[in-house]
């Protein structure tokens, strides 16, 4: 992967998604995106497919996995699919395995606010041992073994020459120990964003216009890492920014996920026609969602945007 090479990402992402492609020399190609999921299908991907293009990055926007086999047959037996799989710990595909199980290099994110949080860091999933080998080296400075082996093991002790340029990319012990009681929590944590959702569906469902949800946002797939709700903003005297705004003056953590890509400086150059992903832009806002939520922080939202709505017809 270097210059002259592309890689197909959807716009409405974190920037992370398309600097990868950017870090290596290559050109990322900015792909729209289905209304109701808000993640790139096998049509919008494919129409964005040339000669030159060596990977796709698949964004599981919000918790809701894609369905990367449909993708994988749409796609040309050399591209490779990425999974940007930050928002997506828990999820499931269509078919109900596991994200993460596909074979595909698939990212996950234990940043602050994630499902699973250690604070910052992360964690690659993968099926092919010896790529998996070179990753462990390449976040050792692309030393073949890392110091804990070499404390232990004397034969490790004189350090081998570096073969690759690598990074100062490990995780800390501190990091792991509290991952591992994180994801004991797991299975707790997911009932909770789940009831937290429904009851966002059914408290928000008398407002004065229709507003709507992320496809399968109450099923138990969707990891419900983000809360995304589509404004009418058609129907409002306010916008988007004004009501995310006054939600804020409120105490109400609302956010935006997020300003797409080809609006930003940085990805100007790479600039298209992306017609679904400008409609969403000014429309989508993230709700609070957490595990440390109950159910009045809930109502309390709901209460706060109703009455915004109201006065906004």
């Amino acid at each position: 992967m270097g210059p002259g090479d592309e890689v197909v990402c959807p716009s409405l992402t974190w920037c992370s998604t398309a600097n990868a492609a950017l870090y290596v020399g290559a050109t990322p190609v900015l792909c729209d995106v289905d209304p109701g999921t808000l993640s790139v299908t096998p049509e919008t991907v494919r129409a964005c497919v040339t000669p030159r293009t060596r990977a796709v990055m698949v964004v599981h926007m919000g918790g809701l996995a894609m369905d990367v086999k449909a993708l994988r047959q749409a796609l040309p037996a050399h591209v490779a699919i990425v999974e940007d799989a930050a928002h997506a710990l828990g999820a499931r595909y269509p078919d109900g395995s596991a994200v993460g199980s596909s074979g595909n290099l698939t990212c996950f994110s234990f940043y602050a606010n994630k499902n699973l949080s250690t604070a910052e860091g992360g964690a690659v999933a993968l099926a092919d041992a010896g790529h998996a080998e070179s990753l462990r080296s390449l976040r050792q400075h692309g030393l073949a073994s890392d110091a804990w082996k070499r404390y232990i093991e004397p034969t490790k002790a004189i350090v081998p020459g570096v073969v690759s340029l690598g990074y100062k990319a490990n995780y800390t012990d501190l990091q792991a120990c509290i991952g591992r009681v994180q994801l004991r929590r797991q299975p707790e944590f997911h009932r909770i964003r789940l009831g937290i959702a429904r009851r966002y569906r059914d408290r928000l469902a008398g407002g004065p216009l229709p507003l709507a949800f992320q496809a399968s946002a109450f099923e138990e797939r969707h990891a419900r890492h983000l809360m995304v709700v589509v404004l009418p903003i058609d129907g409002l005297r306010r916008s988007r920014n004004e009501i995310l705004l006054a939600l804020r003056e409120r105490n109400i953590g609302a956010s935006i996920h997020y300003t797409p890509l080809h609006r930003m400086p940085l990805y100007a150059p790479f600039s298209r026609a992306l017609p679904e992903t400008d409609r969403l832009a000014d429309r989508i806002m993230t709700l609070p969602i957490g595990a440390a939520m109950t159910v009045t922080d809930v109502d309390d939202v709901a209460d706060q945007l109703l009455e915004l709505l109201g006065k906004s017809v």
